[in-house]
């Protein structure tokens, strides 16, 4: 089966999201990453195809730019500077341009960073998709425990 992945550009998505699609491409599947130009050094790293696409948006070196604000910010800001000036641009970029690039590629099957928000364009396309979650458990107010937490012990997360 040919597997496209999307992900966000983030260390914290696309390592795991790569060694995700390390795992199906040993059990035979074909697999192709796609996102911005930036990211395909860490995905030819992990010996994976790469297709680019939203690359008028995003053209290498453009994602670094992109995110250096956030390390002047802190707390709820670093938060809202993503849901307010970046996720909705990639969002858009994504809409625009993944569903031509998944026809292009012949994709059967997608997983999805449940972040990029674009569960949309496999379901217009009628392709089968499943979305992964990355981010660590992001509870503030410390009243709800990460879903692996067990009774018993802590040492399982």
């Amino acid at each position: 089966m040919k597997v496209g992945f999307v992900s966000l550009p983030l260390t914290g998505h696309l390592n795991p999201m790569t060694a995700l699609a390390r795992k199906l491409q040993s059990r035979g599947h074909e697999v192709r990453f796609i996102s911005d130009p930036d990211i395909e050094p860490a995905v030819r790293a992990a010996d994976l195809a790469f297709e680019p696409y939203c690359e008028e948006e995003y053209p290498a070196g453009s994602v670094a730019r992109l995110y250096a604000p956030i390390a002047k910010l802190h707390g709820l800001g670093v938060m809202r500077y993503q849901v307010e000036e970046i996720s909705p641009k990639f969002l858009q970029a994504g809409l625009k341009h993944l569903p031509q690039k998944l026809v292009e590629t012949g994709v059967e099957a997608l997983v999805l960073d449940a972040v990029t928000f674009l569960q949309l364009v496999p379901m217009s396309l009628g392709i089968q998709f499943v979305e992964v979650w990355n981010p660590l458990h992001l509870d503030f107010s410390q009243r709800y425990p990460a879903h692996c937490f067990r009774l018993a012990s802590r040492d399982d997360c």
